[in-house]
């Protein structure tokens, strides 16, 4: 029997192998360089400035602790009847999808309507809307305080309808946007995710390249 060409085929299958080992050990540097060229590449819209405002448990919560943490905050209250439902939702939504991802991130939900909404009422409402607050926080504090934080901070809109009555919750306003701050606690990027359907999956593809990029 003629083994010839079994021989020759010997080193070539061996390059072969060879190289396909080289490719499977360059996969994770190659998808490293890549969320590393991701992160860079996302804008970067200036640094989140200090605040000193409550958590849901009644517990100080400033921008301290946020440091060295991925985040993605957004901007409701519990009264709201109409879009904050679905901002909770989809919230939760992210929550469950960067856990399964394996993505380390902390979600933070500002109360525009700070009077009303205390500490109390925002452990009510992570209660009835069985939110898993391990990585979630619902904040309040002062209004003033809210104010600066979401308005020059956060940079998002925020207010009550000309002349409305201070009990009139129907008149207040808020932006919608998801807002994703980096481990610096640099703001990297606004996210519509009530409308645009692939809002929600951009989000968390762009944080996963922040928190790779924080480790």
């Amino acid at each position: 029997m003629n083994t010839r060409p079994r021989r020759r085929l010997l080193p070539v299958l061996a390059v072969c192998v060879s190289l396909g080992l080289l490719f499977v050990g360059a996969g994770p540097w190659l998808e490293a360089r890549t969320l590393a060229a991701k992160a860079r590449s996302l804008p970067d819209f200036g640094p989140l400035p200090h605040f000193e405002l409550q958590d849901q448990e009644a517990r100080a919560f400033t921008q301290a602790q946020l440091e060295r943490r991925v985040v993605v905050a957004d901007f409701f209250f519990t009264r709201c009847p109409t879009v904050c439902p679905l901002l909770t939702e989809r919230m939760a939504r992210l929550q469950r999808r960067a856990r399964e991802q394996d993505v380390p991130v902390h979600f933070v939900s500002f109360s525009v309507d700070p009077r009303y909404d205390t500490p109390e009422r925002l452990a009510a409402y992570a209660r009835d809307h069985a939110l898993d607050t391990a990585n979630w926080s619902l904040v309040t504090g002062p209004l003033e305080q809210v104010e600066t934080t979401v308005l020059n901070g956060f940079r998002v809109m925020m207010g009550r309808a000309d002349e409305a009555d201070e009990d009139d919750f129907l008149s207040l306003f808020h932006g919608e946007h998801f807002v994703l701050v980096d481990a610096t606690g640099r703001l990297r990027g606004y996210y519509r995710v009530t409308e645009d359907p692939q809002g929600l999956e951009q989000l968390l593809e762009d944080a996963s390249a922040l928190a790779h990029a924080a480790h």
